[in-house]
Order: C-alpha cells, then sequence, then structure tokens
C-alpha cells in the first residue's frame, strides 16, 4: 500500500476510535431547593419519630396522658414553627434555620426519655 493509502486509513480509524470515546454527560445534583425541601423533610420525620416515641411510653404507662399530650404539643409548636419557616423560603429550611430546630428537638427528645 502506497504512504497516502496508509495515512488515509489510519486517519479513518483514529477518528472512528475517538467517535467512540465521549464522556457521558455530568449529572447534575440536586437544587438548593430540593435541598432545603429535604431539610424540611428531615426535621418532620425527626418529630414524627419522637411524636411515636411519646405515644408508646404512654401506652406502656411511663407517662400519664396529660403528660403526652403536653410532650405531643410541644412538638406540634416546633413543627408549626418549622413550617412558618419554609414558608418564607419556598418551601425549605437554611442550614441555619434546621440547625436552630434540631437543637429544639434535641432539648425535646431528652424530655422525651
Amino acid at each position: 500500500m502506497s504512504r497516502i493509502t496508509r495515512a488515509l486509513v489510519a486517519g479513518a480509524l483514529l477518528s472512528t476510535l475517538a467517535a467512540c470515546v465521549v464522556t457521558p454527560p455530568e449529572r447534575p445534583g440536586p437544587s438548593p431547593h430540593e435541598i432545603a425541601a429535604q431539610r424540611l423533610h428531615q426535621v418532620d420525620g425527626r418529630i414524627g419519630n419522637l411524636s411515636r416515641r411519646v405515644d408508646a411510653h404512654v401506652a406502656d404507662g411511663r407517662y400519664p396522658p396529660p403528660q403526652g399530650d403536653a410532650l405531643h404539643h410541644r412538638l406540634d409548636v416546633i413543627r408549626g414553627e418549622a413550617h412558618n419557616m419554609a414558608a418564607q423560603h419556598g418551601g425549605g429550611l437554611s442550614p441555619d434555620e434546621q440547625r436552630v430546630l434540631n437543637e429544639e428537638l434535641d432539648t425535646a427528645a431528652h424530655a422525651i426519655e
């Protein structure tokens, strides 16, 4: 084969291989709004877990019903605060808001145990 033919074949082969090596498009991460909504979901989940613990303690007789009601009211107030904060930010929480709410929930969790 002539040098020109070899060069053309080599060029065609290289261009074919180059076309096969394509980097996949990067997947975008969650949007800031999705992250903020996840923070609210985490706080709501923690409130739900604490509420179930209160129910279990009342059912076991560890707490009288009025004490269970008071603890439920405290959790409802924290849930209301969380949703009021989220309403100001389009349905999610900022990291600072989540931290404040988690500190309140830590205090409530100590009272429940």
